[in-house]
């Protein structure tokens, strides 16, 4: 089935109608920027990367959907990002009462019945955590946006680091590779970039003035339609060596240990489990403890992380990003958990790779 906009968002209506009807309530109330762009089918409601909510809202009832929002932003955001069956509300953004106002409106769709919100103010109830992980199995049209963020993701990655240059700083690398994202239309959540001279300190960093060295670890997130893309490349400043690094060998047997325990059924504390393991049979026992590891992503990154009692069962449609590290060198990729196996969304055919466990995943660059 190929889903036009209209049908994905109707789709959704009925969902969080049928929450409404579980939960005995009037309204669904949605403020944050991930939550607007999952209704929506991938608007923006903001232009703000470091604002949680933007300058819209979704509201949903039993027999009306609207977008709330004021008259600075109704313009762009009729025209260039949402599209569906929705009602504007549209209130002045000079009017002192704006938030009176729309908290009237929200009360009054509601008919006196409690609102759920994904942030709840005063007077409204949480969107239960049930509900709140229906999200993370994507629909089909979801995960199609989701290879073309993965794709662009990884050709930029692979430009800056193809372009990069051993007196290059951190931060000018980090900078190339945010024009890279941002030309392809991507939001740039966060790039890292790590030299030689930190890389065996810190595998995820924010980059500094230090120069590059002989080899470097970048990592990136991007956003585009709401989905987050994360992956990790890493560069060698040497000629081409025959066969594959030892250090790449054994941080792709480290990940391999993890992405086999990506299976449908299984608790994401299982792959957690995994990855101790694996770290300490690769004799760093604590490693583990020591930095994040990543989890299941999708509208956030992650949108739950894995932890040693993160019981939820993994589902086909689930969205996977995880970024083991061993000293002076980390690996991620994005996966999308479909049809029981795992495809990577932010595979590069042009960049070095070796078949591991069935899967191609990316080894060091070396480029004199």
């Amino acid at each position: 089935m190929n889903w036009t906009v209209e049908q994905e968002i109707a789709h959704k209506l009925a969902q969080m109608r049928r929450w409404l009807e579980q939960e005995g309530a009037g309204a669904l109330r949605l403020r944050g920027v991930d939550w607007f762009a999952w209704a929506t089918a991938g608007a923006s409601g903001g232009h703000c990367l470091s604002a949680e909510c933007g300058h819209a809202e979704v509201l949903v009832t039993h027999d009306a959907a609207y977008i709330l929002t004021d008259e600075a932003e109704v313009r762009r955001l009729r025209h260039d990002e949402v599209h569906g069956p929705w009602t504007w509300q549209v209130t002045p953004w000079t009017q002192p009462q704006l938030a009176e106002l729309r908290e009237h409106f929200v009360q009054h769709a509601a008919g006196g019945r409690p609102v759920l919100c994904d942030r709840p103010g005063m007077f409204e109830r949480s969107l239960p955590m049930p509900l709140r992980e229906e999200r993370l199995a994507l629909l089909p049209p979801e995960q199609l946006r989701y290879r073309a963020v993965g794709r662009l993701a990884a050709s930029a990655a692979s430009e800056a680091l193809r372009a990069a240059r051993p007196e290059w700083t951190e931060q000018e690398l980090a900078g190339a590779c945010a024009r890279a994202l941002w030309a392809r239309g991507l939001l740039t959540m966060h790039v890292m970039a790590v030299g030689a001279e930190r890389r065996h300190h810190y595998l995820r960093a924010p980059p500094s003035s230090t120069p590059l060295g002989d080899s470097v670890v970048l990592a990136l997130c991007a956003r585009r339609f709401g989905l987050c893309a994360s992956l990790c490349r890493q560069r060698r400043f040497r000629p081409a060596q025959a066969g594959v690094d030892e250090a790449d060998a054994a941080l792709l047997a480290l990940e391999a240990v993890a992405l086999d325990a990506c299976e449908v059924g299984n608790a994401l504390s299982m792959v957690y489990h995994a990855l101790d393991s694996a770290y300490a049979y690769a004799g760093q026992p604590d490693a583990v403890l020591r930095q994040r590891q990543g989890g299941i992503t999708g509208y956030q990154a992650p949108e739950l992380a894995a932890g040693s009692c993160t019981e939820l069962l993994l589902k086909d449609g689930m969205a996977l990003a995880f970024h083991p590290g061993l000293p002076g060198g980390m690996v991620e990729d994005t996966f999308m958990l479909s049809a029981e196996r795992l495809r990577n969304l932010t595979f590069d055919p042009a960049w070095p790779s070796i078949s591991v466990q069935g899967r191609r995943r990316p080894l060091s660059l070396e480029l004199a």
